[in-house]
């Protein structure tokens, strides 16, 4: 029994040994299909291998060449040089200078904070400048050099010199920066370039500005702005997979901008300025023969200088708050009330209508009553100045003569006759955002108001009261058109450009001039006379301001009121406080009998016309007409 059971067991030992030898074909047979699936899968591999290789290499081998060049190869653009501007003499109001400022590349500084407060201890670094840094570094690499400081002096480049061991990865950089030699003297006509933000943006050729940092912002420097750019140029340049230069390929140069011509003239505008001896105003000069406009000159002003490197916050804050607003372009986007400077014009409507000839008089008694109303509008003087004419009308500035002619015209023919000259539409001049002004009408007040018009606005819109709103570029307009004997030159400040400096200098094309009055028209002859006897007339309100000069003067005065009188209350505007003194206008051209200088002032809170406007007027004129350049054609 037991021998049975041993036998039983080394039998079933057995077992398995018996069962592998049996399996032995099997495997072999397992094995020899999975290595043939192997192989048609190593071979299928290495047909579809070499299909890419085929369809890399031979089919798509253009474009994947392409490909790679673009990866090895990359065009980096050449900011051009900015053109310069020039006044109407060749005196240079923007240039290119150069200047230094400080870089950081990122990533061989360890520590930036630390480094930026290092940094201060050697160079001042304001808030504003590391937050601007901080902005720029987010969109560049850690290899590309980002600006920390711009315009350095020259004692900060030598500060930082002697430091420059401390610093790894910050430099000093020379580069062009735009600076304007006569500072707040054309700050409102030059304009300023800043640095590109957002809205920019929006509105440039993304190739042409790729790496430019400042645009034009205002004045010429912005209406302009494509011109005095110029063209962008690409270098070729080899690069590495982490963008790294390694060699310039390539080189295409770029093209300088335009360098421009101004029609203003420097020596005028310093001396128009000079004459406003510090009172808030505006003054525009205009040459009639063509447009081009001589002076344009707003008190106070600033200095664009400060614009280019970017000015901090409480800087900018204090040149808002500032008193007269300096940063506000008086001369294009001021709203004045005309006040008496419309008269010509109002005569010269009634002639040409037909409703009055120069020999019909009326009598001035000190007030004027519409039918059946007891409110009276007054003249300037008490009692009135009793029997006149056109020509004394304008002379004296009655305000009778013209309150009637204003009813008897009606505000619709008034409106039309008033557009003529350009008022209640922007001029066309080449700066940004000009003021259109308020020419008064039904439909003017009905969309602003949802008011009907009332007879009394007709009536006080005759002597340039009411709703009307000019700029002193348009009243210079104007006054143009009038010297012009109605031929309507626009006003324009570009006189003429040249490509470069090898270039010839190429005037502007002029814009087409058009006519607001029939040619030799006969009744602005007799409104023209009436100007001259304001300046030279025994009754004329501006005759002290004329008296010695060596010419003709065709002028009129004016007062816009800020606060009217009540009863029979008069008003001293000398005793009045500042803010509430008359606006004081003036407009005029000389010679009277060919005349080669258009003006308009504006004194703000001037008091009268006569004694504030009229003496800057004069000054202005003799600016111009007594120097001998003054008499060459336009």
């Amino acid at each position: 029994m037991r021998r049975f059971r041993r036998r039983r067991r080394a039998t079933r030992a057995l077992g398995p040994a018996r069962a592998r030898l049996r399996d032995g074909q099997a495997e072999s047979n397992q094995f020899r299909r999975r290595a043939l699936l192997g192989l048609v899968a190593v071979v299928l591999g290495l047909a579809v291998l070499g299909a890419r290789f085929v369809f890399l290499q031979v089919i798509g081998y253009e474009e994947y060449h392409t490909r790679s060049e673009r990866n090895r190869i990359k065009p980096r653009p050449i900011v051009p040089a900015r053109g310069l501007v020039y006044d109407r003499n060749g005196v240079l109001l923007a240039d290119n200078v150069p200047a230094y400022r400080l870089e950081l590349v990122p990533e061989q500084v360890e520590d930036i904070q630390a480094t930026l407060d290092a940094l201060a201890s050697v160079l001042p670094i304001t808030p504003d400048e590391r937050e601007r840094f901080a902005a720029q570094r987010a969109g560049r690499r850690g290899f590309q050099p980002v600006p920390l400081k711009l315009r350095l002096s020259e004692a900060e480049v030598a500060r930082f010199a002697v430091e420059r061991h401390r610093f790894p990865g910050v430099d000093v950089v020379p580069y062009l920066t735009r600076h304007y030699p006569a500072g707040a003297l054309f700050a409102h006509v030059v304009g300023y370039v800043g640095r590109i933000d957002t809205r920019d943006l929006e509105r440039l050729d993304a190739v042409q500005y790729r790496e430019s940092t400042h645009v034009g912002k205002s004045g010429i420097e912005r209406y302009y702005e494509t011109r005095l750019h110029g063209r962008v140029g690409y270098e070729e340049v080899e690069t590495n997979a982490e963008g790294r230069v390694l060699r310039v390929l390539k080189r295409t140069p770029a093209v300088a901008g335009e360098h421009l011509y101004l029609s203003v003239d420097a020596e005028l505008q310093a001396l128009t300025a000079e004459a406003f001896a510090g009172q808030p105003g505006s003054a525009v000069a205009i040459d009639p023969r063509s447009g081009e406009v001589l002076a344009l000159v707003n008190v106070p002003s600033f200095d664009p200088n400060a614009f280019v490197a970017g000015m901090g916050r409480e800087q900018y804050a204090a040149l808002l708050d500032a008193p007269h607003r300096p940063l506000f372009n008086r001369a294009v986007l001021g709203g004045y009330g005309p006040g008496s400077t419309l008269k010509p014009f109002i005569g010269l409507a009634g002639l040409e209508a037909g409703l009055r000839r120069p020999s019909d008089r009326i009598l001035s008694s000190g007030a004027f009553r519409l039918p059946g109303q007891e409110h009276e509008y007054r003249d300037w003087r008490k009692g009135g100045h009793g029997w006149v004419d056109l020509r004394e009308s304008i002379a004296q500035s009655v305000n009778t003569y013209f309150y009637q002619l204003a009813l008897d015209l009606g505000i619709e023919r008034l409106g039309e006759a008033m557009a003529r000259f350009g008022f209640g539409a922007p001029t066309g001049i080449d700066l940004t955002g000009e003021a259109s002004g308020v020419l008064p009408s039904r439909e003017w007040k009905r969309a602003r108001f949802n008011q009907p018009w009332y007879p009394g606005e007709t009536v006080i819109s005759g002597i340039g009261q009411g709703y009307w709103v000019t700029t002193p570029l348009q009243l210079a307009h104007a006054t143009a058109i009038l010297a012009a004997g109605g031929e309507v030159h626009p006003p324009h400040l570009l006189r003429a450009s040249r490509a470069g400096f090898d270039a010839a200098i190429e005037p502007a094309p002029r814009p087409p001039a058009s006519r607001a009055l029939e040619a030799d028209s006969p009744h602005l002859a007799e409104v023209v006379d009436g100007m001259v006897a304001v300046m030279h007339g025994e009754t004329g309100t501006a005759r002290a301001y004329a008296q010695d000069a060596p010419y003709r003067i065709a002028g009129k005065t004016g007062t816009a009121q800020r606060i009217g009188r009540t009863g029979e209350q008069s008003l001293d505007p000398e005793r009045l406080a500042e803010h509430l003194r008359h606006q004081a206008l003036f407009i005029g051209f000389a010679p009277a009998e060919d005349p080669r200088i258009a003006i308009a002032v504006v004194v703000e809170h001037g008091g009268s016309g006569t004694r504030a406007a009229a003496p800057i007027a004069r000054r202005i004129f003799d600016a111009w007409l007594l120097r001998e350049d003054a008499w060459s054609s336009p």
